[in-house]
């Protein structure tokens, strides 16, 4: 999710929010959390013939580990415009939830593990655009709409098109994986670069 470049200020903060502001707002995180989507994504469709427990288990952590980085990125939101630090937030909570549900069963069904992603992604999806929509101060809010909008999509196709094997569903969440990293690599090359004229402009 990317933020202003002015949101995410130089200079070290002593406050516990200034520093979440800054480290979320940065263009690093950004990239950390596309990685941390985009690589699993990779483990997934490398090893199509994993069992359903092992699938489980990297859908499970990696919706854990985005939960982290949503929580800290929600904070880069200068103020509450629009509600979306909120948002982000419950965005977060949804992914920790999740990731719960998928680790404390991982041995459960086909139908359960899609049924929990799908949800994750569509309600994540609708809250990003959402937040894309109402906070006018953030950085490529049409790319950030995007995302949102390929989430929801992601969401809706895995609940509206159950899979009968373990294969196929380790195909679909595996490529839905790679496809929303590679848009939050090109959205933190984005904020990346805003920050830099930015960056530039103040120091002119």
């Amino acid at each position: 999710m990317t933020v202003s470049p002015e949101a995410a200020p130089h200079s070290p903060q002593s406050d516990p929010e200034d520093f979440l502001r800054q480290l979320g707002g940065s263009w690093h995180w950004a990239l950390g959390f596309a990685l941390a989507t985009l690589i699993p994504g990779i483990l997934v469709l490398v090893w199509p013939d994993e069992t359903l427990h092992i699938l489980a288990v990297i859908i499970g952590l990696q919706l854990l580990v985005a939960g982290g980085f949503r929580f800290v990125t929600a904070f880069a939101h200068s103020g509450d415009q629009g509600g979306s630090r909120l948002a982000g937030i419950l965005i977060a909570m949804a992914a920790f939830l999740a990731g719960v549900l998928v680790l404390r069963h991982p041995m459960q069904t086909i139908g359960a593990l899609s049924l929990i992603v799908g949800v994750f992604w569509l309600l994540t999806g609708v809250l990003t655009a959402y937040v894309a929509i109402a906070d006018r101060a953030l950085v490529q809010r049409g790319l950030l709409f995007a995302l949102g909008a390929l989430g929801t999509v992601a969401g809706i196709v895995v609940l509206c098109f159950p899979v009968d094997s373990a294969v196929a569903l380790t195909r679909l969440l595996g490529l839905w994986l790679v496809l929303l990293g590679v848009f939050e690599v090109v959205m933190a090359l984005a904020l990346r670069s805003a920050t830099r004229r930015a960056t530039g402009s103040t120091t002119a």
